[in-house]
């Protein structure tokens, strides 16, 4: 398959962002901002997340990381202004991550959806969250494919885009013609290549990440940079790196149950720290927990 041409962008000069601050109201998000939904997330990350960035989240097994990221597909994709959202899967296929989905709008377990044990409230719930999903800009792809290339051609039928969900990172293929190394040099590559991506695309670019250099029995099991492993690629290429906490996984009967530290662990343009969200295990929901949904 031939390469995808790329359209050449205008030179960004020191005027025109000079203009474009100028233009822009006190507060008002920028253009090239995605934000996500969650608005303690939003703050601390200057809006959202920017188009062009490569944003990893990562986190220890069952800590919620691809929960939180379909939440973020998800209320990305309900903003409004069609602002496009593709989501590649690979553990769940499109009924099942469509079923999560309702799960997670109607406030419903999804094994009492799938055995259809509904109270008449949660029917009414699931009945208000079909109509909320439908029709929304939200392509779901699966993420097997013979190669890198082969997958990212999957988004070229899709317009106005501006986040792209990568649920996770070990199971994205190699590019084509790359003779096999290690898996660390391999996943490295791949990293470099969804950074190229965001930045054809003009997207934001979420990729899940396990954590293969995580040792929950360590005094603080709170995730670092490190954890990402995969030669320090995650230092190299990512724009944003976030980290999931669960403070009830590691010492339970300590603080609140559902309470999540959302650790900013990298930012290339603004701070790090941690917003405080909620996870609502049963229905595989987060919420922000200073600005709980209604």
């Amino acid at each position: 398959m031939p390469p995808r041409r790329l359209e050449r962008r205008p030179a960004a000069s020191p005027e025109a962002l000079v203009a474009r601050v100028d233009q822009q109201r006190p507060g008002e998000i920028a253009g090239d901002t995605v934000p996500t939904g969650f608005p303690s997330v939003d703050r601390i990350l200057g809006g959202g997340l920017r188009r062009r960035d490569l944003v990893v989240l990562g986190g220890d097994v069952g800590a919620g990381k691809s929960a939180l990221a379909l939440g973020i597909a998800l209320r990305v994709a309900q903003q409004g202004g069609g602002m496009g959202v593709a989501f590649f899967s690979g553990e769940m296929d499109e009924e099942r991550l469509m079923e999560r989905a309702l799960a997670v709008e109607g406030r419903v377990a999804v094994d009492e959806l799938r055995a259809a044990k509904l109270t008449d409230q949660t029917r009414a719930e699931v009945g208000g969250a079909a109509v909320r999903l439908r029709g929304l800009p939200l392509a779901i792809l699966p993420l097997a494919a013979a190669d890198f290339e082969t997958l990212t051609a999957r988004l070229d039928p899709l317009r106005q885009l501006g986040l792209i969900v990568v649920d996770y990172l070990q199971l994205v293929p190699t590019p084509a013609g790359v003779t096999r190394s290690t898996q660390d040099e391999d996943l490295a590559l791949v990293l470099q290549r969804l950074k190229a991506l965001a930045l054809e695309r003009q997207v934001a670019l979420l990729v899940v990440s396990q954590l293969p250099r995580f040792a929950a029995a360590r005094e603080n099991a709170r995730p670092t940079l490190d954890d990402f492993g995969h030669l320090g690629a995650i230092k190299q290429h990512a724009d944003v790196a976030l980290g999931i906490y669960r403070e009830e996984m590691y010492n339970p009967g300590y603080g609140v149950e559902g309470a999540t530290e959302l650790l900013v662990l990298k930012n290339r343009n603004g701070p790090t720290g941690f917003v405080d969200l909620y996870f609502y295990r049963r229905w595989m929901r987060f919420e922000d927990m200073l600005d709980p949904d209604r």
